[in-house]
């Protein structure tokens, strides 16, 4: 048996979606990150998204394709044969798992490849990946990367290349399958982090489907003018965050976690980032979508960072890695700030207000903010007045949340928007794996471990023995996003979908006070 070269393909499943809901290409910043650091090493790789396919593919065989599924939903993307025509001529084979709610296009993807070509390595990562490591096994996985992987593929690169039959055990941040079938863990040490960013290889955004997706225009968050193009690109400038949400993977992942503390914020230095946006101008983007989920984690060198990218010539998008607490200063708008974020292109920011009640900002949100002393309404009309498009997320759904809680969220929004905000979006709680909600959901009895990953999204109520039961959610959030938007914006998400901003069916006859006597 010859031993295999180590050529990578980082293969980004089929998209899946519900009947009706808006079909947006999923590329995550793992595939250009990680395509990078293989090649600084040296070795032949290549990023393809079968959602959309690339230059070989025509549009009617990739993302305006649509094959239904048994579960009911709709596979997007390019069919079976030609995965395994594009699989064929590699050694390693990378799908990576963040987005629950998607695995069981990954864990399809592993199936077909491991059934025609069982003596290929095929590796995934992501928090779903290592919080399901028996359900990826199970699938065909060789190995899942337990951490932050541009060193760790590198290595299982090297031990591909030096055996036929690889092993995998002197790797530290690595799941692994032996050759007895017995599961291996070896997880990640705090040494094995990356502390200094500036030390990580460049993204390789090149090898991305760039004109492709800029010819759909459908990026996962943001409001843009239908049918134009937009060249836009996704990137960090800081890992991790200084809070520890419970709903958040970041809260898990902490010393002694099978991730090792990548939840620790990092940051790279301005001159990184500077070439990194001058890379994605050379490559054609005008939009950047940042991605950091704390971007003035560190407020003082947000600051200075901000001032660097001024006359970068990049309008900027901020779709959750902004905390409120950061944008104000002694509780009133943060001018100073906000001009800094104006001037250097931003022109979109999605704000976490996470609920109106501060007993669950304090139980379940890190108490991030305290919103009895916030002056929100300052915030909204100092945005606006910089020129900043804004959103507001609320969630409901807590396990101990009440009615007249959730009542309160909903009222706080209607309050924001009268202050000038843009929009809003509600989402349920979802028990995410590898979160420390997820953990204290099954604990309590409000989840069950073996759930369906197809229903793993925000417009589902996926806990039982909740406070206020999961259907009367469901009806609440999705006539709360009707009753508290502006038809202006309705009107621009149905554009994209009929039911993509409303979830499932809303019932026109129900109301709250239906909802509240059959909860009673």
């Amino acid at each position: 048996m010859s031993t295999p070269e180590g050529r990578v393909l980082l293969l980004n499943p089929p998209l899946q979606n519900p009947p009706g809901q808006a079909y947006k290409p999923n590329a995550s910043l793992a595939y250009p990150n990680l395509a990078g650091a293989l090649r600084a090493h040296g070795a032949d790789v290549r990023v393809y998204d079968a959602c959309v396919g690339d230059e070989g593919d025509p549009f009617e065989d990739t993302y305006n394709k649509r094959t239904p599924l048994p579960s009911g939903f709709e596979r997007i993307g390019v069919g079976d044969e030609r995965i395994l025509n594009v699989v064929a001529d590699y050694d390693i084979i990378g799908i990576s798992s963040i987005f629950t709610d998607q695995e069981t296009m990954a864990l399809h993807c592993a199936r077909i490849i491991r059934a025609a070509f069982p003596e290929k390595i095929i590796i995934s990562g992501g928090v779903n990946a290592r919080s399901r490591l028996n359900r990826f096994f199970a699938a065909g996985f060789d190995a899942v990367c337990l951490s932050e992987s541009e060193a760790t593929i590198v290595e299982i690169v090297e031990e591909v290349r030096r055996s036929a039959r690889p092993d995998f055990s002197s790797i530290h941040g690595i799941a692994y399958v032996d050759a007895g079938g017995t599961t291996r863990i070896r997880p990640t040490r705090s040494r094995d982090v990356v502390w200094d960013l500036d030390k990580l290889p460049m993204p390789a955004w090149d090898l991305m489907a760039n004109d492709r997706y800029w010819k759909i225009a459908r990026p996962h968050s943001g409001v843009f003018e239908q049918g134009a193009e937009l060249r836009y690109a996704q990137m960090m400038t800081s890992l991790g965050c200084p809070f520890h949400c419970s709903y958040c993977h970041i809260a898990g992942e902490q010393e002694g976690s099978l991730s090792g503390p990548t939840g620790k914020f990092r940051i790279k230095s301005d001159d990184r980032v500077l070439d990194e946006i001058a890379m994605l101008k050379g490559l054609g983007v005008e939009n950047i979508f940042i991605e950091d989920d704390s971007l003035l984690g560190d407020k003082k060198r947000g600051l200075r960072l901000l001032r660097k990218i001024q006359g970068a010539g990049m309008n900027i998008c901020d779709l959750n890695g902004i905390n409120i607490i950061h944008l104000l200063k002694r509780w009133k708008a943060d001018h100073e700030i906000l001009e800094a974020l104006a001037g250097a292109g931003f022109t979109q920011i999605n704000l976490p207000f996470e609920t109106g009640n501060l007993r669950i900002m304090r139980k379940y949100a890190s108490n991030k903010l305290n919103i009895e002393k916030a002056d929100i309404e300052s915030l909204i009309v100092a945005m606006k007045q910089y020129g900043i498009k804004i959103y507001g997320n609320y969630m409901i759904g807590y396990p101990d949340e009440t009615l007249e809680e959730i009542e309160t969220t909903i009222e706080t929004a209607k309050k924001h928007m009268s202050y000038g905000l843009d929009a809003v979006h509600f989402f349920i709680v979802v028990p995410l794996p590898g979160s420390p909600l997820y953990d204290a959901a099954v604990a309590g009895g409000h989840f069950n471990e073996d759930f369906d990953p197809d229903q793993m999204n925000i417009f589902r109520a996926n806990m039982s023995n909740t406070a206020v039961p999961p259907h009367v959610l469901e009806e609440i959030r999705n006539r709360a996003w009707h009753e508290v938007n502006n038809m202006d914006f309705k009107s621009k998400k149905r554009k994209l979908s009929p039911e993509w901003s409303v979830g499932p069916e809303v019932n026109p006859n129900a109301t709250v006070a239906a909802a509240t006597i059959e909860h009673r």
